[in-house]
């Protein structure tokens, strides 16, 4: 039985097939996601007959720290290697990729949803990898629970804040692998689970019409954030092709719907191509695109490099640009990504070896349980 990704009832289904009382599936679920502790002989309030029997019978399979790579500003990418599914024994084992990234106050994680992409956004080089498959709900938390526990481990010293932020965008389309995102985001957000607030997690997707109209009826969500990137379907065709199937006026009128909190505003993410997408006139027309939508904000991200035949906005254009839509009432953010010099960055999360950091030694890797 592998318990990884499992919810509290489901575990505590479980607990009752062992001959146990419920709780025990309660007890099991706060070691995995509250204390991040996955050997059974360390969960000390199971009686010894019980830890013994978790043993012999089931199982924490985390996936492999491969690599890391430290950035000069403190990020460091995780290569995590996974094993094949059981339903699919035949599939080649995947590789995925999460950042964490800490600040002062907080430290983010940046994690992903599928290996690889099948949305084909032409500026981001996760693309180039195609989709290899989805990820299950375990292997989605896991790339939150380990990078926590690495790095607060006696061996690496490192204080952890007491808040922690948590982006759904690195590889994937977190949209198009929806139950397992859904049990994963229910697992983060459970303050019994990994205790996460809504407040501080996103999700972040191409446009996937279908998916953003089923999110805002679950009543365990995250934030959303739009990648709109385009000003117009005609430029938004070419970078993002899936815009031929979702086009701007289906995406605009799915968020005109969407059901924000009271706390709550839509973030549109608009990555900055140099002479493709960052003219004032595409200002003013995401400017009249977003007209419609109350409570919105947009998210300037200068675009990372990386071997496509695409450059970075210069400092003006972006600084017009963000005057432009601020100056008509759009809230306009720039965002510069963390970890560059370690193709940590959005975007940039295509299973890229880098040279090795000079920055400490990492611990050894972890392994399944």
């Amino acid at each position: 039985m592998e318990l990884l990704g499992k919810s509290r009832e489901e575990l505590r289904t479980y607990g009752k097939e062992l001959g146990e009382p419920a709780y025990r599936g309660d007890q099991i679920y706060h070691w995995l996601y509250g204390e991040r502790e996955f050997a059974f002989e360390q969960m000390s309030n199971l009686p010894a007959g019980l830890r013994e029997k978790l043993k012999r019978e089931a199982t924490v399979s985390l996936p492999t720290v491969r690599q890391r790579y430290a950035s000069a500003d403190g990020s460091v990418r995780y290569l995590f290697g996974l094993t094949a599914p059981e339903r699919k024994s035949l599939e080649r084992p995947a590789s995925v990729e999460a950042v964490f990234m800490p600040s002062e106050g907080r430290q983010t994680i940046c994690i992903s949803t599928q290996a690889g992409c099948a949305v084909d956004c032409r500026f981001c080089l996760t693309a180039q990898l195609g989709l290899i498959r989805n990820l299950s709900a375990g292997e989605i938390v896991a790339q939150v629970l380990l990078p926590l526990k690495e790095m607060s481990s006696a061996e690496n010293g490192v204080e952890l804040a007491s808040r922690t932020n948590v982006v759904l965008m690195g590889q994937g389309e977190p949209l198009l692998n929806f139950e397992n995102v859904i049990e994963a985001l229910q697992i983060l957000l459970d303050p019994e689970g990994v205790g996460l607030s809504p407040k501080h997690v996103t999700l972040s997707t191409s446009g996937i019409v279908p998916g953003i109209e089923r999110f805002g009826k679950e009543q365990v969500r995250s934030k959303l954030a739009i990648s709109l990137n385009a000003s117009c379907d005609e430029q938004r065709d070419v970078l993002m092709p899936i815009n031929k199937k979702y086009p701007l006026e289906a995406l605009i009128e799915a968020c005109r719907g969407y059901p924000l909190r009271n706390w709550e505003h839509l973030t549109f993410e608009y990555v900055m191509l140099g002479g493709v997408n960052d003219t004032p006139e595409d200002a003013r027309r995401v400017v009249r695109l977003l007209a419609p939508l109350k409570r919105v904000k947009v998210n300037l991200i200068p675009w990372n490099p990386g071997e496509l035949p695409y450059k970075e906005s210069s400092a003006e254009a972006i600084d017009d640009f963000r005057g432009i839509l601020t100056d008509k009432g759009v809230p306009a953010f720039v965002r510069y990504s963390r970890g560059r010099d370690v193709m940590a960055a959005c975007g940039q999360l295509a299973l890229k070896e880098v040279k090795e950091s000079p920055l400490r030694v990492l611990r050894e890797d972890h392994k399944a349980i």
